[in-house]
C-alpha cells in the first residue's frame, strides 16, 4: 500500500500587515530595508479572537468547497500541527472534528511542532496508512505565532504570520509521499522558546527588557536566537538533504525541485547556494505570506501546483523550534 496527498489547500486571515504599515510603527526601518532583510512584504494577522483551530477549520471547509468530491464520511483520522491550541485540553483536533461534521469513528490528535510540523504530519499520515490503521486522512495545520510576538518585537514581526492549511492524504492521489528523514536536538530549545504559560512556569515573569537597539526580551514574549537558528540550519540541512537522497535512492540529479520551510530569503538564498541548487528548483511563496510556521511548505505546493511548476521528484524539508527537523520526496506525475 501507498500513501498519497489527494488535495490540498490553505487560508489566510482577513487582516493583512504591510511593510509600509509596519514602517509607521517602527520609523527607523524602511519598506526596501525589511524587503531585502527577510524577503517578507505581506503578512497576516489573526483577529483576537481568532485562533489556530479556527483556521484549521476554515482551511477544511474550504478543501470540501472546491473538491465537492471529498465525502466527510469517509474520513476516518485528524491530525492537527499547532504550538497555539485553543486549550491545554481537550485536544483542538477533538472539537475540529465536531466542527466539521466528520464522523465520530475518526481519530483525532493533536502535535506539537512548528516549522518541522508539516513534515512530522506526512510521516505520521503515511504510518496510519501503510500500518492499514486509516485511508483518509485530513491533515491540518494551523497557526497564530504573532499572538506570541511582543508589539515592540519589530524583528519577529516582519517574519511571522498566521494561516491555515489542509491536506487530505489517501490511498491514492496526485502526489506520492516517499520516505523519511527526520531529527531532533533538543539541546537548541532555549533559542526558540516561549518559557511562560505552561506548568514549568505557569505564571507571567514580567522581565521585559530592551537591548540596545530597542529590541524586547522577556519570558512572557516569543524568544529566538536568529544567529544560532541560522547556524543550526546551514549545519543540519546539507547532511538532511544527504540523507533523503539515500533513503529514497536518488542522486541530486534526480531531483527536479525543492520546497523548504519559508523561513526567510537570507537563509532560503544562502542554502540555495551552499547547496548549489538551481534556482529554477527551488521554490519560494513567501513575499505575500510571510513565515507561517508549518503551514509554509502546503503554502507553497498549493501555489506551485497552480502554475503548474510542480513535476517529478520533489524534495520537501523542514526545519526549526525545537530544535526538529525533517524531509522526505514526492514523486508528482
Amino acid at each position: 500500500m501507498k500513501a498519497y496527498i489527494k488535495t490540498l489547500t490553505y487560508t489566510l486571515p482577513n487582516k493583512a500587515l504591510t511593510n509600509e504599515q509596519l514602517v509607521k510603527e517602527f520609523p527607523e526601518w524602511s519598506v526596501d530595508k525589511i524587503a531585502n532583510k527577510v524577503g517578507i512584504h505581506t503578512r497576516y494577522i489573526a483577529d483576537n479572537n481568532e485562533t489556530a483551530a479556527d483556521l484549521a477549520v476554515k482551511a477544511a471547509e474550504k478543501l470540501f468547497i472546491i473538491n465537492p468530491t471529498i465525502d466527510k464520511n469517509e474520513i476516518d483520522f485528524v491530525l492537527f500541527c499547532t504550538q497555539s491550541p485553543d486549550y491545554f485540553l481537550p485536544t483542538s483536533a477533538c472539537l475540529i472534528q465536531d466542527r466539521l461534521g466528520l464522523p465520530t469513528t475518526c481519530g483525532a490528535l493533536d502535535f506539537n511542532l512548528g516549522c518541522s510540523g508539516y513534515i512530522y504530519g506526512l510521516s505520521l499520515a503515511k504510518g496510519l496508512i501503510m500500518a492499514g490503521i486509516a485511508k483518509n486522512i485530513l491533515f491540518l495545520t494551523g497557526e497564530t505565532y504573532t499572538k506570541h510576538l511582543h508589539p515592540k518585537d519589530k524583528g519577529n514581526r516582519t517574519i511571522f504570520g498566521d494561516a491555515g492549511s489542509a491536506t487530505l492524504i489517501s490511498t491514492e492521489g496526485l502526489a506520492e509521499i516517499g520516505n523519511f528523514s527526520l531529527g531532533t536536538d533538543g539541546r537548541g530549545a532555549e533559542n526558540l522558546i516561549i518559557k511562560t504559560g505552561a506548568f514549568r512556569h505557569k505564571n507571567t515573569m514580567n522581565d521585559l527588557n530592551f537591548d540596545d537597539k530597542a529590541n524586547p526580551t522577556s519570558s512572557d514574549y516569543l524568544f529566538m536566537n536568529g544567529s544560532e537558528i541560522f547556524n543550526f540550519t546551514i549545519d543540519i540541512i546539507p547532511t538532511l538533504i544527504k540523507d533523503i537522497l539515500d533513503k529514497n535512492e536518488l542522486f541530486k540529479e534526480d531531483i527536479d525541485g525543492y520546497v523548504f520551510h519559508q523561513a526567510n530569503a537570507f537563509m532560503l538564498n544562502f542554502l540555495r547556494k551552499k547547496l548549489k541548487i538551481e534556482e529554477e528548483k527551488f521554490h519560494y511563496y513567501m513575499s505575500e505570506v510571510g513565515n507561517t510556521v508549518s503551514a509554509t511548505i502546503p503554502i507553497v505546493l498549493c501555489e506551485k501546483l497552480k502554475e503548474n511548476k510542480l513535476k517529478g521528484n520533489l524534495l520537501l524539508a523542514g526545519f526549526g523550534v525545537g530544535y526538529s527537523w525533517g524531509g522526505c520526496i514526492l514523486k508528482i506525475e
